[in-house]
């Protein structure tokens, strides 16, 4: 089964529309962001750039559901009919905007802002995460997130040479009589590779590569030339896309360390484990690992120290996505997305964690040392590796 099942939706269980209450970013920067499509196949590469950014007035802010093929993406996800489920998701969360200036002028930085690659969850696509990767820009980061080609995506396109035609990659299940964890294995092994593409992506840039976005928006990607230090590189995911930043570890030495939001364990070989090179940083929700999975996450700790595991409790596996800040019945319905814990308090220990995470491994000079007690899973609402039924959810 799909490690994220989605419950039916109810013709009844729509409730109007919600509002996306998206936090702005705590951090000192302005942020801004910008979707970059490079290639005309589905080889190529198709990510939204969150990043700092100049402040300006009457800025516009992006939707959160790109377009309305995403909302027919989602529905076919939640095994629902996409005739009825997709207009009513439209009119529900389609005029959601994220609270970023869409497009917005680059922030130069000549000592170059650490690059984060990041990787979404199964059924996702690349803006589920606006919440979690505008907060990290915001303290000064680029954040790459991903649109995978694997059909692992609610749906995604790319755009063909010539006529630009649009060719739609739709979702895919585990083909009956296939064994799940051959269909899966071969799936995260394409997104650590696109993972790794995007890396190479920024290497070019800043290389002085001309880059063309295929979306002929108006970012222009030479701006990024100097900005960017590409020896502070880490990759990052929530679900598939954890176990997916973990296995890129192992394909490709420039990333420096991963950070992974509940990470599904299961597509993983056995005989990767020992050659992951670098320390990962496990963040749980309370609700949706198991012991198995958690073993898995064990393995590696027990070999680095500095590999860390921590939980947080009154959470669920949605906690860690943008769902969680959708009000009204619609949400809390369908996707499950709401624990017990306060959804901003809860972005505030996984955005902090994060940060004190990468100041250790990037060897970055702020102060974000300030919140390491929460790597050894001491503070309110976390703790350390992954106890099993701490509190009644």
């Amino acid at each position: 089964p799909d490690p994220v099942p989605l419950p039916r939706l109810g013709r009844g269980s729509m409730g109007g529309m919600q509002s996306l209450a998206l936090p702005l970013g705590k951090g000192p920067h302005h942020v801004g962001c910008a979707d970059v499509m490079v290639g005309h196949t589905r080889q190529g590469l198709f990510l939204r750039l969150f990043y700092p950014c100049l402040p300006r007035a009457g800025a516009e802010r992006p939707l959160w559901i790109p377009r309305y093929e995403y909302c027919g993406g989602l529905a076919d996800f939640a095994h629902c009919s996409r005739r009825w489920c997709a207009p009513l998701l439209s009119v529900a969360i389609g005029s959601c905007r994220v609270p970023v200036s869409w497009n917005g002028p680059f922030k130069p930085c000549s000592s170059g802002y650490p690059l984060i690659i990041f990787s979404h969850g199964l059924g996702a696509f690349r803006t589920l995460y606006s919440s979690v990767c505008s907060e990290l820009a915001s303290w000064g980061f680029a954040v790459a997130a991903l649109e995978h080609r694997d059909h692992s995506a609610s749906v995604t396109y790319f755009c063909t040479v010539g006529a630009g035609r649009e060719e739609w990659i739709p979702y895919r299940r585990v083909p009956q009589g296939q064994k799940e964890f051959y269909f899966r294995n071969k799936q995260v092994h394409q997104r650590a590779e696109e993972c790794v593409q995007a890396l190479r992506l920024f290497e070019d840039i800043s290389s002085g590569k001309s880059v063309p976005n295929v979306l002929h928006q108006d970012f222009d990607l030479s701006m990024l030339k100097d900005s960017i230090d590409l020896t502070k590189v880490a990759v990052m995911g929530h679900s598939f896309g954890g176990v997916t930043a973990v296995l890129s570890l192992v394909k490709e030495p420039g990333f420096r360390c991963a950070v992974a939001l509940d990470a599904w364990m299961f597509p993983l070989e056995n005989t990767l484990y020992p050659e992951v090179p670098k320390p990962v940083l496990f963040i749980n929700t309370e609700k949706f690992q198991t012991p198995e999975s958690v073993a898995k996450m064990k393995r590696l700790s027990s070999r680095s120290s500095q590999t860390k595991i921590i939980t947080v409790l009154g959470s669920v596996h949605q906690s860690q996505t943008d769902f969680t800040f959708l009000t009204g019945k619609l949400i809390s319905r369908i996707f499950g997305a709401r624990g017990t814990l306060d959804p901003y308090k809860g972005l505030d220990i996984t955005s902090r964690a994060t940060l004190a995470f990468l100041q250790r491994h990037l060897n970055l000079e702020e102060e974000f040392d300030q919140w390491d007690k929460l790597l050894e899973g001491i503070g309110d609402s976390v703790v350390p590796e992954a106890p099993f039924c701490r509190s009644n959810l």
